[in-house]
């Protein structure tokens, strides 16, 4: 026990001393940083089309001015890819921290009155603006740690390099696809900070960070019923519109069953330390079978995150079918969004998804193309998620670190396709407002306070992990 105490102590100790040699005045440093925060967020990288470029060129002209190598790297002009590389002395592989530049697109109608998406608009301490939590700010975040690092003129022991990518939301071939498949040997890091995180609170008290160690995948399907054209005054038993209609009802009631792994086992672990009884117990029991179903059930009717976390889940999200009110159509169709765990054997599943529907009339089409690939779980017995715990410690001494597997997709999916070791970090955000101000909402907006710990939380952990002891 004594022996763990002084681990304990020691890691913390290292965290102090390395900050204590680069002491940031952070006050001082706000203006700065939500300078460069609002100004990419005014940027208007909406993709479709993206148009990453504008923000590149934003970007460039600081990092030049500061000494930081740029480069720049792109598969259409418009849609560039910013590469920017700190030095170290080589004993150690190097870190990549990256934030994506591109946003989905907004419906300005929907927005609230007298919020403009691309305006940052500063109001209530908050900063409203497409973006704003998804990804601007790690993309503000990871250009004031490399400007901090050449101020201090840091010694490394490893490459520091700043990846701010085009192409996340949908159209990675542009961004990481690109940089992966033509430039990796360039870029080749053994760890990587990216979004996906998130650090979450109470009545402003940080409860845990949520550092994502993994992801599903998206598979996408489609299920087609094919029947007899016919007139719509004479009913027929092979109208498809009836029978994707059942094959899709039965997703109400079945979906692939519990499957744990080091991520999610942790993750409820952990939880159930900082939850209420009731919670806990829940959150305890999760694989117990004798509690199993009970606990399912009220996951998805109170806390649908946990419940997806569980398993692969298939959710129908589009049906066609028809084009007259007249007319019996001969075919329709549903989309299926299957969002994979990351060992889930594929095959299998679409067998098992043909069983479940049971008819011969519907046919499972598979969607060979993957924009992401499998890539397996970053490990939590890691330097680097010692040293995220380290930080979490330091900031948040209170809080507890939680490992995360996200329902969403990231481009760290590459980076783990790669063999790099890649955790999502994230801004503080109260457990209320998750949904209503989050990322593609649209009300997306954060708290100002939090784009600085952002910073902070960022800078110590590349501290702590690429710093020379020395």
């Amino acid at each position: 026990m004594r022996n763990t105490l002084f681990a304990a102590a020691f890691c913390l100790g290292s965290l102090a001393h390395a900050a204590d040699r680069f002491p940031v005045d952070w006050p001082k440093l706000q203006n700065e940083t939500m300078d460069y925060y609002t100004s990419v967020i005014k940027i208007d990288s909406s993709n479709p089309p993206g148009d990453e470029t504008k923000v590149v060129d934003y970007l460039k002209p600081i990092l030049d001015r500061a000494g930081i190598p740029t480069e720049v790297l792109a598969l259409d002009p418009k849609r560039a890819n910013l590469i920017a590389r700190l030095k170290g002395n080589g004993s150690k592989r190097p870190l990549i921290i990256m934030g994506h530049t591109d946003v989905v697109g907004v419906q300005r109608e929907t927005w609230p009155p007298g919020i403009d998406p691309f305006a940052a608009l500063r109001k209530d301490g908050y900063v409203w603006g497409r973006g704003s939590s998804d990804d601007k700010s790690h993309v503000a975040s990871c250009l004031m740690t490399m400007l901090l690092l050449k101020r201090f003129n840091v010694p490394l022991d490893r490459d520091v390099i700043f990846i701010a990518e085009s192409g996340e939301e949908g159209s990675a071939n542009f961004g990481i696809g690109f940089l992966v498949s033509q430039h990796w040997n360039e870029l080749e890091g053994e760890y990587a900070l990216a979004e996906g995180g998130q650090t979450v609170s109470r009545d402003g008290k940080v409860r845990y960070v949520g550092i994502s160690t993994t992801e599903k995948s998206p598979r996408g399907a489609r299920i087609v019923a094919h029947g007899t054209a016919g007139h719509g005054s004479r009913p027929r038993p092979d109208n498809a519109i009836l029978h994707i209609a059942a094959a899709v009802s039965k997703f109400q009631s079945w979906q692939p069953p519990v499957r744990l792994n080091d991520t999610t086992r942790t993750y409820f672990e952990r939880l159930a330390t900082i939850s209420p009884p009731d919670q806990a117990y829940r959150y305890n029991h999760v694989a117990d079978p004798a509690h199993s179903e009970e606990i399912q059930r009220y996951f998805l009717e109170h806390e649908q995150p946990n419940y997806s976390v569980l398993r692969t889940s298939i959710v129908p999200t589009m049906i066609q079918g028809g084009f007259r009110t007249n007319v019996i159509p001969s075919q329709a169709e549903a989309t299926l969004d299957i969002r994979a765990l990351p060992d889930e054997n594929m095959d299998q599943l679409y067998a098992e998804i043909k069983r479940v529907i049971a008819d011969p009339a519907v046919e499972l089409v598979t969607n060979a193309s993957r924009n992401r690939p499998i890539a397996p779980p970053s490990s939590i017995d890691t330097e680097m998620f010692r040293a995220l715990e380290r930080t979490q410690k330091s900031m948040f001494p209170d809080a507890v670190t939680i490992p995360v597997m996200l329902t969403g997709a990231t481009d760290m999916a590459q980076l783990r396709g790669k063999g790099v070791q890649a955790y999502g970090f994230g801004a503080i955000a109260d457990e209320s407002e998750n949904e209503l101000h989050g990322a593609h909402s649209d009300q997306e907006r954060l708290l100002e306070s939090s784009i600085h710990k952002m910073v902070q939380f960022l800078w110590y952990t590349v501290l702590d992990i690429a710093a020379s002891k020395q």
